[in-house]
């Protein structure tokens, strides 16, 4: 199935915008991305550096995170030249990243998947810190689709 046939198209960049490849990453995020998951979002992988920024500029959080997710704006009825849905943007760590793989025992692109679909999910909507476990069974439900041993919500509260 192609992101194409799923509904959700995912472009992967470094942190100036620029295409990266990472093996199967967009493809795979658009396979097992929720029904609910149509439209366009584009994944940045960027160094501790910048998404500290990040994280200090948007949420006051002066240190490194994992991951972050940028949701577009609601759509305003306005007709657009382009027709699908932007979902929004979704930044992930590559220091971080690379720390919680070899911390998890997996590779550096399962370790991208992990974080690239939380972050999905939060452009969806879903807060894990205030949904009553929604955002948890979900992610992982997906991540076992997807092959993943260990989502990032189960590895940040294993009970």
């Amino acid at each position: 199935m192609s992101d194409k046939d799923h509904g959700l198209q995912v472009s992967v960049a470094d942190g100036a915008g620029r295409p990266v490849k990472v093996r199967g990453l967009a493809a795979w995020l658009a396979t097992v991305a929720p029904r609910a998951a149509r439209g366009e979002m584009s994944l940045a992988l960027v160094g501790d550096r910048q998404i500290r920024a990040l994280n200090r500029r948007y949420r006051g959080v002066d240190r490194v995170t994992d991951v972050l997710a940028f949701a577009a704006a609601p759509d305003d009825g306005m007709r657009r030249p382009h027709p699908r849905r932007v979902l929004g943007d979704v930044v992930i760590a590559t220091g971080a990243a690379a720390r919680q793989a070899r911390a998890a025992g997996h590779s550096l692109g399962a370790e991208y998947r992990v974080l690239a679909l939380h972050g999905l999910l939060h452009l969806l909507g879903y807060d894990h810190h205030h949904d009553a476990g929604r955002m948890a069974r979900l992610e992982r439900r997906l991540r076992r689709r997807g092959g993943l041993a260990c989502g990032l919500i189960e590895r940040m509260d294993p009970t």
